[in-house]
């Protein structure tokens, strides 16, 4: 038994912040304990490798339950330091203010835009030229758009296709501006991915006061009278506890931090009961109102071989609306630079992907034990297209898609749709397609959300309702989740809990 004054629990992206932040206080002793690999393979820090990482120890290897027609998906999420945020494709974009003002307005008091702007802006350095009112210029997450002679000529030319089709452009969708065409800032710096781990963890590593173990897997939160006082976790095969004299702070992630309050007793009565783990605190939110934003690719085969892109296969995308959007886009539309089909199907000897998301999503799910096993995969559930919504919003933007595909901007690319392909040329055809062919964008989210009714699993503290000494920290304290890739909110989530926690705003 060794005690610390924080026990946080997950060395992803809220993790590191946390780690950093709470063992500024040379006064503070500070654990971080993460089941995953110290050292990550040396493609985490090469921007275009990312795709490699999947499958890999750097990952969970997670699936989903069966989704819509197109079976269980590969659901991965980071393991290791710096968590997803390592792995991912480093997109760094907020969500619409709307979103946030729509937390606070559910219920998450201090959670709307401009209490969370301060956050945002401690977290990144976007350089120079931006607007120093919404955008930070010191932070420890060096950001930038692709330069324009680097771009890749398919996502310049998708990007100009877009705009000759009458939609608009915009130079930050982290600024004023968030809806549009835009080249978005990216995690990348020096021609290598800025990691959580890099950007906040490894300049804190030296403090006598912060303590990381890697390949501890927590199996339970240790709580006594209805108050958390440390962690129970196994290391090399043997269990090993950790206590905390102040508090515990869970950073596990959507799919991690439900399994283990659920794994602790917190959770659904009933659900527990089936699992035969005792009580502890009958929250019935714990793993419900499960968001993630799911995907439909549209599959490309060029004339000509396409050089490879330099940064995240992706470089740019727009933030747009469907007929059925409310206060904020809720599609994004953007490439994979690299040639790709879904569900087995045979993918082009050269070409790439143009991809509609629906992240203004209507669907919900779950996230739910399957044994009290700690070690067994918890079952998720994204619950993609459970609203007919999404469906017809992902519609839609395969229909925008298309109508840029024809134009002008993308013909010297030469260009041949393969999937969905001819089969699917009216709305039938297409919604059957979607059907089958649904991903996911991999932003999982609001499994202990935020809120003070009966359904929500933390306060606006952060502190889990009836349990002392606990707070949760991540995406899935989200109440909905941002129309964006849901990392940079992450960071300001982390970063607000630190301030939360000390009291030092």
């Amino acid at each position: 038994m060794t005690d610390y004054d924080y026990v946080v629990i997950g060395g992803g992206s809220a993790g590191c912040v946390l780690a950093a932040r709470l063992s500024e206080d040379p006064a503070a002793r500070v654990l971080l304990l993460e089941a995953g690999p110290a050292q990550l393979p040396e493609a985490a820090g090469v921007p275009a490798a990312w795709p490699s990482l999947n499958g890999t120890d750097a990952e969970w290897g997670s699936v989903t339950v069966p989704q819509a027609g197109a079976g269980a998906l590969a659901y991965p999420r980071g393991r290791g330091l710096g968590g997803s945020g390592a792995i991912n494709a480093m997109a760094h974009v907020r969500g619409h203010r709307a979103v946030y003002d729509a937390w606070a307005a559910a219920g998450a008091d201090g959670w709307g835009f401009d209490g969370l702007l301060p956050y945002f802006q401690r977290s990144e350095d976007a350089g120079s030229g931006r607007d120093i009112a919404l955008r930070g210029t010191g932070g420890p997450v060096r950001v930038a758009p692709v330069p324009e002679a680097g771009r890749h000529p398919v996502a310049r030319a998708f990007a100009e296709a877009l705009c000759a089709a009458g939609f608009p452009a915009t130079d930050d969708l982290s600024g004023r501006r968030q809806e549009g065409v835009a080249w978005p800032d990216l995690a990348i710096h020096d021609g290598r991915r800025v990691s959580p781990a890099d950007a906040y963890l490894s300049p804190a590593l030296g403090r006598a006061n912060l303590t990381v173990m890697t390949g501890c897997l927590v199996t339970r939160l240790a709580i006594r009278d209805d108050r958390c006082a440390g962690a129970e976790y196994v290391r090399d095969g043997k269990p090993e506890q950790a206590h905390a004299s102040g508090e515990v702070i869970v950073c596990a992630g959507a799919i991690g931090s439900p399994q283990l309050l659920l794994l602790s007793g917190i959770g659904p009565a009933a659900q527990l009961r089936d699992c035969g783990i005792n009580l502890v605190a009958d929250l019935p939110g714990v793993g419900e109102q499960f968001q993630d934003h799911p995907f439909v690719m549209a599959c490309y085969a060029a004339a000509a071989p396409l050089r490879p892109s330099a940064y995240n296969h992706g470089e740019t995308y727009a933030a747009l609306r469907s007929p059925l959007a409310g206060d904020w886009p809720d599609l994004h539309l953007f490439p994979i630079l690299l040639p790709l089909a879904t569900g087995g199907r045979q993918a082009p000897d050269g070409g790439f992907a143009l991809v509609a998301s629906a992240v203004g999503v209507a669907s919900r799910g779950t996230v739910r034990l399957a044994s009290a096993d700690p070690e067994a995969a918890p079952l998720i559930d994204p619950g993609f297209l459970a609203e007919g919504a999404d469906l017809n919003r992902l519609e839609a933007g395969l229909g925008i898609i298309r109508r840029a595909v024809a134009d002008a901007a993308m013909a010297p690319l030469g260009i041949s749709e393969t999937w969905p392909g001819p089969g699917a040329c009216d709305s039938a055809g297409l919604r059957d397609w979607i059907r089958h062919s649904v991903g996911s964008y991999w932003h999982p989210a609001g499994t202990c959300r935020i809120g003070t009714d009966d359904g929500a699993v933390t306060d606006p503290q952060l502190r889990v309702h009836g349990v002392a000494g606990l707070r949760v920290a991540d995406a899935s304290v989200m109440p909905i989740i941002p129309n964006a890739h849901p990392h940079a909110t992450v960071l300001a989530i982390a970063e607000k809990a630190a301030a939360l926690i000390t009291g030092v705003p």
